[in-house]
């Protein structure tokens, strides 16, 4: 069972950069891919990114797609998200997450850390 905890969010310029990392105090980080999504006030949680198991495989929403890496280290037991160019419509609560496999749909997650708001100013 993966017990997620995120961190590293925080105010930020446009065209600013964050790094998000997600830690897993449980004993079962590498049995699990990892996504990361985020959540804009009005709006429904929506994909960011996703890795599989062993970090060879990687999606991306299209409105990050060139400017977020996702990485993970399965001996640490932490996923990264490298969020480069920011813009104000990156402004959420990001949230990490495990699934069996890397997809993009919220439904196929579980474990779901608290969140951590990140906010880009214009």
């Amino acid at each position: 069972q993966v017990q997620l905890v995120e961190s590293g969010g925080g105010l930020v310029q446009a065209g600013g950069s964050l790094r998000l990392s997600c830690v897993d105090s449980g004993r079962t980080f590498s049995s699990y891919a990892m996504g990361w999504f985020r959540q804009a006030p009005g709006k429904e949680r929506e994909f960011v990114a996703a890795i599989d198991r062993i970090g060879t495989i990687t999606l991306y929403a299209d409105s990050v797609k060139g400017r977020f890496t996702i990485s993970r280290d399965n001996v640490q037991s932490t996923m990264s998200l490298q969020m480069n160019s920011l813009k104000p419509e990156d402004t959420a609560v990001y949230f990490c997450a495990a699934a069996s496999w890397p997809r993009r749909n919220l439904e196929e997650y579980n474990g779901w850390g608290q969140g951590t708001q990140v906010t880009v100013s214009s």
